[in-house]
């Protein structure tokens, strides 16, 4: 991507995700105004949090409820910070989806993701939810813009005919802008891909310190029939579970080696397959995950997964104590329980 084109988007992330704190009016769409409405807090004048949502499992993967503000601890660069926020209701999100509509997801794929998306939309999704969806083959196109509708988004689906390449993090560079402008205080999207990215600008490194510059949550789910992930040299052939990983678990997985290939920031594009560690490079900073399922059959158990965690989060916020020195800054919560496992963004760059 070019100097240019990452600087509009670096600007437009900054200033919604200044807007959405209350430090800057929103001008344009009259509902991208940050509000707090039934959230159970308003910002103070003049202080800026630094929000986190927080996924909690148990020893087993499934989602702890009924925590309390005292059960959570916070270290921003490893110093202790005063929780002064908290929820653990489920809260209304603003939802992007960027569905991948290339060539290879034609027939039986396409028919499977349209199936996933409409119970995801309809069936598993609150009334009070905002959404919108891009879809992506060539290039990135927005085909319906934010609304409630479901009959809408269902309808632009319905019109959608796969064909062409992938842009996928092009794409995700596009709707992570978008997500942070929502409404709600609770922002993500949802990728669905069966392939690698083979015709975006954008590379990873990029589009990860994007994503750094917002709240907004990215999961993502690759269809791989394989079951394995490849990287330029060497190919490291490695058996993938399925469900890939359990909601709201993290597993070990190596990186890379260092000067791998193409212009996925070290990851090939050479091949058609599903570079899940592209993808969870994405995912990951945000305190979202990456899910790989075999067939598209299983992409229905799968965004049912990603809508019962969105349902079941943690809202943490805290007074911004660093310096606005344009440093990413690291974040861990923990449970005071012992065998809880807790996911959220890892941190923030804080914005001069």
């Amino acid at each position: 991507m070019n100097t240019s084109t990452y600087s509009r988007r670096r600007g437009l992330v900054l200033a919604t995700a200044l807007a959405a704190s209350g430090l800057l009016p929103v001008s344009g769409r009259p509902h991208a105004q940050a509000r707090q409405e039934g959230e159970g807090f308003r910002f103070r004048t003049g202080v800026e949090l630094i929000n986190v949502t927080a996924t909690v499992t148990d020893s087993t993967g499934r989602f702890v409820p009924g925590l309390r503000k005292e059960d959570f601890v916070v270290y921003e660069d490893g110093a202790l910070q005063q929780i002064t926020h908290f929820s653990n209701d489920r809260v209304p999100v603003s939802l992007g989806i960027a569905l991948d509509t290339s060539s290879s997801m034609a027939g039986d794929k396409f028919a499977a993701a349209r199936s996933a998306l409409d119970r995801f939309l309809y069936d598993l999704l609150g009334r009070d939810d905002e959404m919108f969806l891009y879809r992506f083959s060539n290039d990135p196109i927005l085909v319906q813009d934010w609304t409630a509708n479901r009959d809408l988004m269902s309808r632009a689906m319905g019109r959608i005919t796969p064909s062409g390449a992938t842009a996928m993090y092009d794409t995700v560079a596009e709707a992570v802008p978008m997500a942070q402008q929502g409404r709600n205080r609770k922002k993500a999207i949802v990728v669905i891909s069966d392939g690698n990215d083979t015709a975006s600008r954008t590379d990873v490194p990029e589009l990860k310190q994007l994503i750094r510059e917002t709240e907004v949550l990215v999961y993502a789910v690759g269809i791989d029939g394989h079951g394995d992930t490849t990287w330029s040299q060497p190919r490291v052939p490695i058996p993938i579970p399925l469900p890939f990983p359990i909601p709201g678990r993290r597993r070990p997985f190596p990186f890379p080696p260092p000067g791998g290939g193409g212009g996925g920031g070290g990851y090939s594009r050479s091949s058609d397959r599903v570079n899940v560690m592209a993808l969870r490079e994405i995912t990951d900073d945000s305190g979202g995950r990456t899910e790989i399922v075999r067939s598209a059959r299983d992409l229905d158990p799968a965004t049912a997964n990603i809508a019962d965690e969105l349902s079941k989060q943690y809202y943490l916020g805290y007074p911004a104590s660093a310096p606005r020195d344009g440093r990413w800054h690291t974040i861990r919560v923990e449970v005071r329980q012992r065998g809880y496992t807790v996911r959220a963004r890892r941190g923030y760059v804080a914005t001069p």
